[in-house]
C-alpha cells in the first residue's frame, strides 16, 4: 500500500528579517583549482566559530569545478557586520585584487522583500546573471546595501573601496 507523503511548512514568525544568501566559486582556469580548495578549510573554520546571526551554513555542489554555499542569517546587520570584520574583509580584498583563476558570486534574498547580486569574474552567466541584464557594479552598484535599496552607511568599511578596485591600486 503505497504511504501518503509527509508534508510539512516552517513558522518563521520569529525571524522577521531573515536573509538567506548563496555564494559560489568557480574555476575559470587551473590555478582557480588552488584558490577553491584553499578557501574550503577557511571557510569551514569560520563557519565553527558561530558567527552572530549565523543561522544555518549549508555547502553546495555544483559541479566538478563550480562550489557553493547556502547561509541562512537572522538578519542584513549580521550578514554584514561579519563580511565587514576578519577574517572575512581580508580574503575579499586578496580576491578583489587578484581572483586567482576563479569567479565568485553571491545573491542575496530578504524576507522582507529585495534581492541583490554580485558576479566577479564570473566567465559565463550564472543565477540572476542568466535572465537579467548586468551592469558594472560602481556608485550605488557597489554594495550590496546599496544595491538592495537599505537606508543607512555599513557600519564598518568595506574590504576596497570603490575607487581603489577601479584604479587598480
Amino acid at each position: 500500500m503505497p504511504k501518503k507523503p509527509t508534508r510539512q511548512t516552517v513558522d518563521l514568525s520569529q525571524y522577521p528579517n531573515l536573509v538567506v544568501i548563496y555564494l559560489g566559486m568557480r574555476v575559470n582556469a587551473f590555478t582557480g583549482f588552488k584558490m577553491l580548495l584553499g578557501m574550503g578549510p577557511k571557510i569551514s573554520a569560520a563557519v565553527a566559530a558561530k558567527p552572530d546571526g549565523l543561522l544555518l551554513h549549508e555547502s553546495v555542489f555544483y559541479s566538478f569545478r563550480h562550489f557553493g554555499m547556502r547561509q541562512y542569517w537572522r538578519d542584513f546587520e549580521s550578514l554584514e557586520a561579519w563580511s565587514r570584520s576578519e577574517p572575512h574583509i581580508r580574503w575579499w580584498q586578496n580576491f578583489l585584487r587578484d581572483s586567482g583563476g576563479a569567479g565568485f558570486w553571491h545573491e542575496t534574498y530578504f524576507r522582507q522583500g529585495g534581492m541583490e547580486a554580485v558576479y566577479v569574474d564570473m566567465n559565463s552567466p550564472t543565477g540572476m546573471a542568466r535572465f537579467a541584464p548586468t551592469s558594472p557594479a560602481k556608485g550605488s552598484m557597489f554594495s550590496a546595501r546599496q544595491r538592495v535599496g537599505m537606508a543607512g552607511r555599513a557600519r564598518n568599511p568595506a574590504g576596497i573601496s570603490e575607487e581603489e578596485f577601479y584604479s587598480g591600486r
